[in-house]
Parts: structure tokens; sequence; C-alpha cells
């Protein structure tokens, strides 16, 4: 006979459902486009910070090792969407930097995304969302980040 699961326990299993369930249906969408996942969360990661990432925090950001990254980087580059740069104190250290041919895959990811969130959101009150939130941001300081941490620095405060 199975244990049913406490609350705690389902909460887990949910969160992680719920990210996956959610970066899904953008990949299904915008797969339309020739994107898979990997490239447009890099995208957007990157169209999200104040400044260009070093290829290590762009890797932590998105979730993948580096070697990982180097390919989904490789071709953004060769498609012309972003440049690396060596940096100047360590050359081994390559910055990442958005170019301005990807502004208009950053409107297809950024609409998309946005009509994402609009549906997963649209009965559900502020107050809900915000308490969701900070429940979350808890959590996240529990297990050793801060609230933001996993978020890159953004231009906007809409995500």
């Amino acid at each position: 006979m199975t244990k049913p699961l406490d609350d705690q326990e389902r909460f887990g299993l949910q969160l992680g459902l719920v990210a996956r369930l959610w970066r899904s249906e953008i990949d299904r969408r915008l797969a339309a486009f020739g994107l898979t996942e990997s490239r447009w969360l890099t995208l957007l990661h990157l169209s999200r910070r104040a400044e260009a990432a070093t290829q290590r925090e762009l890797a932590e950001a998105v979730g993948v090792r580096g070697p990982t990254l180097v390919r989904t980087l490789d071709r953004l580059e060769a498609e012309g969407l972003i440049e690396r740069r060596s940096e100047a104190g360590d050359r081994r250290t390559k910055s990442v930097h958005l170019r301005a041919e990807a502004a208009p895959i950053l409107e297809r990811i950024e609409a998309t995304a946005a009509a994402v969130r609009a549906e997963i959101f649209s009965d559900l009150s502020h107050g809900e969302v915000t308490t969701c939130l900070k429940v979350l941001e808890q959590i996240t300081g529990k297990l050793g980040g801060a609230p933001r941490a996993m978020l890159p620095a953004t231009k906007t405060d809409e995500g």
C-alpha cells in the first residue's frame, strides 16, 4: 500500500512539474520558428541582463553545463545573433553580447512568453501571485540562493 503524499511533498513535485510544463509550452510555441529551448532561453537571459554575461554566468542562469552552452553559443554566433569577446584581464574568460540582429527574434520570444504568462495567470489574483512569489523566494533562500539569485539583472521588473 502506498503512503499518501503530505503537502510539502506534493508542493515539491508540483513545483517541478509546473516549471517543466511552463518551459515546454513556450518551447512548443517557439519551435515553429526554429527556436529550441536552449537557444531561446539563452537569448532571453542575455536580453534581460543590464550588461554582458560571461559564458560561466550564462550557463548557470540557463541551467546547463559549460560545454552544452558552448554549442548553443556557437550556433547563435554563426547566425550573427551574439558575439563573444575576450575579457581584458583574462583572455580565457569570454563575455557574451547580443547583436542588433537578435532584436526581431527577441521580440518573438518575449511576445510568446508574455502570451503564456497571460494564460497561466488569467484567473489568479495579484495577491495570490504575490503570496506564491514570497513563498518561493523564502524557499530559494533556504536552498542557499538569494531570493533573486537565479534571476539575471533586469532592465525592467517584467518577467
